[in-house]
C-alpha cells in the first residue's frame, strides 16, 4: 500500500474513531440531562404537593374556627374575625381588677373560656397536627395615663389567671397562649375612640391558626 493511501485510510480510521467518542459523549450527555430533568420535575412536582397539602392544611384550620361556640362569638366581618358576643368587659379607669365585671358577665366569661376549650378538644380529634394561637390582648381607653400599656398587659393577665382560678386551662390543648398588652395602639377598638369611652377598657380574644403563617385571625372583645 502506497504511503499516500496509508495516510488516507488512517485520517478514515481516526475520523471515525473521532465521530464514535463524539456521538458516545453526546449520547451520555443526552442521557444526563434527560436524567437531571426528570429529577427538576419530580422535585418541583415534590414541592407542588406539599405546598397544595400545606393550603389544604390553612384551609381546614380556618375553617375549623367557624364551628367555635356560636352562643358567645359571632364573625365580625369588618374585622375579618369573631368577638365575643353578649359580654360586656369594662373595667375601671387604670384598673385591672376583674371583679370590676359584674357577676352575670363574669359567667360569661367562664362559659366563654370553656368553649374554645371545647373547640380545641374536637379540632385536635378531627384535625390532628392542628395548632393554634390564643392571644389574650388587653386595652385602654384613650387618656394621658402614663402606664396604660402595663394595665391592659395586667387586664389581660386577670382574664388568664380568672380561667385559671376556675379550672379552664390550655396546658394539654394544641395551643399557645400569649399574654399581652396593646395600650391604645390597637386598630380593633370601641367607636368613638375619645378619651373617657369605657368599652375600649377591657381585653380582647385572638384565636389564631398556626400552620406556619398567620392566615387568619379570630378576635373577641
Amino acid at each position: 500500500m502506497s504511503t499516500k493511501k496509508q495516510k488516507e485510510s488512517f485520517f478514515w480510521t481516526s475520523y471515525s474513531d473521532l465521530m464514535t467518542s463524539m456521538f458516545f459523549v453526546m449520547l451520555v450527555l443526552f442521557v444526563l440531562a434527560i436524567a437531571l430533568l426528570h429529577h427538576k420535575v419530580v422535585e418541583i412536582e415534590t414541592i407542588y404537593h406539599a405546598t397544595e397539602s400545606q393550603l389544604t392544611k390553612i384551609r381546614r384550620l380556618e375553617a375549623s374556627i367557624s364551628q367555635i361556640d356560636t352562643l358567645y362569638f359571632e364573625y365580625n366581618e369588618e374585622y375579618k374575625r369573631h368577638t365575643l358576643k353578649n359580654i360586656s368587659v369594662e373595667f375601671e379607669p387604670k384598673s385591672s381588677n376583674i371583679d370590676d365585671i359584674d357577676y352575670l358577665n363574669q359567667y360569661r366569661l367562664l362559659q366563654a373560656g370553656k368553649s374554645i376549650v371545647s373547640f380545641m378538644l374536637q379540632a385536635k380529634d378531627s384535625i390532628p397536627d392542628a395548632e393554634y394561637m390564643l392571644i389574650v390582648e388587653g386595652q385602654s381607653s384613650r387618656d394621658s395615663y402614663f402606664d396604660n400599656d402595663g394595665l391592659s398587659f395586667r387586664r389581660a393577665l386577670s382574664l388568664v389567671n380568672f380561667w385559671k382560678t376556675n379550672g379552664i386551662v390550655f396546658d394539654d390543648l394544641p395551643c399557645e397562649v400569649i399574654v399581652s398588652g396593646s395600650g391604645i395602639s390597637s386598630r380593633f377598638r370601641e367607636q368613638p375612640d375619645v378619651e373617657g369611652n369605657k368599652a375600649n377598657q377591657r381585653f380582647v380574644i385572638h384565636i389564631i391558626p398556626k400552620p406556619g403563617n398567620f392566615t387568619n385571625v379570630k378576635n373577641s372583645e
